[in-house]
């Protein structure tokens, strides 16, 4: 009963933060936007002045490389499946790819450190991936561009039995395909 309390204080946390957006981070510009030939958009600037936007290829191939840079690994602490507070904005950029490329597909695998047995490891890595999905649909990623799989501890980052290798197993890496 405890941990659905949590799960649904940490919903409703998420939700509260996925809906404010800083004015700060919107630029604001009072201008008009208007067609020029077939490279890109003037935007008439206050005054006279104009600047030219280009024209973004979001198509599969031309996204690839950026879609590629942003991390998309997010980190657990031992024996739990909660997202931590610090991995909000991975987790909000990701769903920003997702929800802007809709053919495709994120892949979500859950590992686990070595600790515990295999069946357990298997159940908490499961636990971990359907908390980032449940991040991610919050924030409008639809379940069907989602899939949640757990490895456990089949597949570590970093082999070793220190805490630093240990911390390095326990994740979620979101996979887009």
């Amino acid at each position: 009963m405890s941990k659905f309390l949590l799960v649904c204080c940490f919903a409703v946390f998420l939700a509260g933060c996925g809906t404010s957006v800083p004015l700060s981070d919107v630029p604001v510009i009072d201008g008009v936007v208007k067609p020029v030939g077939s490279g890109g958009s003037e935007l008439a600037q206050p005054g006279g002045a104009t600047t030219s936007v280009a024209q973004v290829d979001v198509s599969k191939n031309g996204n690839q490389a950026s879609t590629t840079a942003v991390p998309n690994i997010v980190y657990f602490d031992f024996d739990s499946y909660v997202v931590k507070p610090e991995f909000q904005s991975l987790v909000t950029t990701q769903a920003r790819i997702i929800k802007s490329l809709p053919a495709r597909k994120a892949m979500l695998e859950g590992h686990a450190d070595e600790r515990g047995g295999r069946e357990y490891n298997l159940a908490l890595g499961q636990k971990r991936a359907e908390a980032v999905a449940g991040a991610l649909s919050i924030l409008g990623v639809s379940q069907s561009q989602m899939e949640a799989v757990s490895f456990g501890e089949e597949k570590p980052a970093v082999l070793g039995t220190d805490e630093d290798a240990y911390a390095k197993n326990r994740r979620v890496e979101i996979r887009t395909q």
